[in-house]
C-alpha cells in the first residue's frame, strides 16, 4: 500500500473527504516526525511505540577499493508493536 491509496483508506473508513484525509494523514507524520526529532517517544496504547535510537560509529570498508572509512554516528526511528497489533497480526 502506498501513501494515495493509504489516504483513500483512511477516508474510506472515517468519512472524511480525501483532502481532509490527506491532510490528516500528514499532520500525524508531521507530529511523529517533530517528536522524534525533539528525542521524545510518540506511544499510540495499543498500537505501538515510535522512538528515537542511534546507531553508533564503525569502521566500514570501501567496496571498491577495499579501504577502511568511518561511518558516523546516526539517529534513526524504531517501532515497537503494541499488544493489539500484535494479536490483530497472530489471530
Amino acid at each position: 500500500m502506498n501513501k494515495s491509496e493509504f489516504i483513500q483508506a483512511v477516508s474510506d473508513k472515517s468519512g472524511l473527504t480525501k483532502k481532509q484525509a490527506e491532510h490528516a494523514v500528514n499532520a500525524y507524520h508531521e507530529v511523529i516526525g517533530d517528536e522524534l526529532a525533539a528525542g521524545n517517544k510518540v506511544q499510540l496504547t495499543g498500537f505501538g511505540t515510535f522512538e528515537r535510537g542511534q546507531r553508533a560509529a564503525r569502521e566500514g570498508r570501501n567496496p571498491h577499493t577495499s579501504e577502511p572509512l568511518m561511518i558516523p554516528a546516526t539517529k534513526n526511528a524504531r517501532f515497537k508493536q503494541g499488544s493489539k497489533l500484535k494479536d490483530k497480526l497472530n489471530q
